[in-house]
């Protein structure tokens, strides 16, 4: 039994990890690939450009987002074990800081740039998206540490 526990266990933390690691590389490509092409696309079609990358991003970022958020609230019902809850407590910081920045920066800036193209706009959207990458990046680095301290 107690070997089932923990086999279970660690598919969650795996399963976290995963969903997690994608959306540090869905942030990384989105910092530096994504956004500032942004500038590249014209003034002319940028709006419907812009309604287009948020409807389609949602489809890719949706899924893991949810599965990385159903994990994270999962851990907090489960018997962490040798993981600890500091790190438990950390990941859901760090989740937090990433929804607070989405919810207040980058949803406002999209819903500007839906209107039409603004470099000022979109600059601030470039910079403030780094807390994402930041916080996705640790959270990544820090569910594989669950990982390897529960393996």
């Amino acid at each position: 039994m107690a070997l089932e526990a923990g086999l279970i266990d660690l598919a969650l933390l795996l399963t976290h990890l995963v969903a997690t690691a994608a959306m540090a590389g869905l942030i990384w490509f989105i910092q530096i690939v994504h956004y500032p092409l942004f500038a590249a696309v014209g003034s002319e079609g940028f709006a419907a450009y812009e309604t287009s990358h948020q409807r389609l991003t949602s489809y890719v970022v949706g899924p893991f987002m949810a599965v990385e958020g159903v994990s994270a609230l999962a851990l907090a019902v489960t018997d962490v074990g040798q993981v600890g809850w500091p790190l438990v407590l950390i990941g859901w910081f760090l989740l937090a800081v990433i929804h607070a920045s989405t919810i207040f920066l980058q949803v406002p800036a999209h819903t500007r740039l839906s209107g039409g193209f603004d470099s000022l706009v979109l600059s601030r959207l470039v910079a403030t998206n780094w807390i994402r990458t930041i916080g996705w990046t640790a959270r990544a680095i820090l569910a594989a540490v669950m990982v390897s301290v529960a393996a």
